[in-house]
């Protein structure tokens, strides 16, 4: 099985710059976890956009699959309660 690149935006520091260690740990390890299954049964695909969600604990990280290159762009890091989708 392929592994995917994982890129960040560079928005997406700014977003992890103000969360707790802890749980800038546990959203990174999920995003890693993406290198191997980049639609996890618990990813949801947004209908407006070719987009993915996965919520990792109070956050959500909103993410794109580009499966020609194996790329896979983190898009957002926001908590649940903020992002809006």
């Amino acid at each position: 099985m392929a592994h995917y690149e994982i890129v960040f935006r560079k928005s997406v520091a700014k977003d992890l710059r103000g969360l707790p260690a802890r749980d800038v740990q546990m959203i990174l390890k999920a995003v890693d976890s993406l290198r191997t299954d980049p639609r996890p049964q618990q990813a949801e695909k947004l209908t407006d956009r070719e987009q993915y969600r996965l919520r990792q604990g109070r956050y959500r990280v909103l993410y794109e699959v580009l499966d020609k290159g194996l790329i896979i762009t983190v898009v957002k890091v926001a908590h649940r309660r903020e992002s809006n989708r």
